[in-house]
């Protein structure tokens, strides 16, 4: 099957299968989002909407985290993954969209990413969710199931490269929904010890499962 026919066929299936897909983090704002989406790194999101209620009750903007210290914030994220280090990317996140961006979180992923504790995948996660830009966070779901349908070839060892890869062959209005259908499928069907194949809507045309 040539590579236009494939992402033809995975798209339209996960469009069936999906057509609502959205991220899994609660959040009301840019803002919220942002502080989820750094919360989410190495953890799960479920922890982190377990986390995130309190902590936006008390601290619902910039302005208001900006105020607050690390120490503070880390007694409110203490169950997440690296609660030290999220605490003080947090508060340092906050003042400098108070400092340099009036407050509001920057749409661009090169305004983005100079923000303490935003990397790139964090960067094109807001892009996606917040400001539907046609930006492909890939996270260990994404990279696992681009390799194994076939998407991306082996020789995209890097998050960077498999991004590079998806962008280049999804169409960019749809780039935004085709980052979470890849994370859903990922993370519910096509897990990483155990996929459930005999559950998958794309079994007859997945490369791992064709090669076995």
């Amino acid at each position: 099957m040539k590579k236009s026919e494939l992402y033809r066929q995975v798209l339209e299936r996960f469009a069936e299968m999906m057509p609502e897909a959205d991220t899994e983090l609660h959040y009301d704002n840019p803002f919220q989002l942002l502080v989820a989406v750094i919360l989410s790194a190495q953890c799960t999101d479920k922890r982190v909407n377990m986390v995130t209620p309190r902590l936006f009750e008390d601290y619902p903007t910039a302005e208001a985290m900006a105020e607050a210290t690390p120490e503070v914030i880390f007694e409110y994220v203490r169950s997440v993954s690296y609660p030290n280090s999220k605490a003080r990317h947090l508060v340092g996140m906050s003042k400098m969209l108070l400092s340099d961006y009036q407050g509001k979180v920057p749409d661009t992923l090169e305004e983005l990413v100079k923000l303490p504790g935003v990397g790139r995948k964090t960067a094109n996660v807001v892009q996606a969710v917040v400001f539907q830009k046609a930006a492909m966070a890939v996270d260990t779901h994404v990279f696992r199931v681009s390799h194994r349908i076939g998407l991306v070839p082996k020789s995209c060892t890097t998050p960077y490269a498999v991004e590079r890869e998806l962008t280049k062959n999804i169409p960019e209005s749809i780039i935004p929904k085709a980052h979470h259908w890849l994370i859903l499928h990922g993370r519910y069907v096509c897990q990483a010890r155990r996929p459930k194949c005999e559950e998958c809507g794309l079994l007859d045309i997945c490369k791992r499962k064709i090669d076995n």
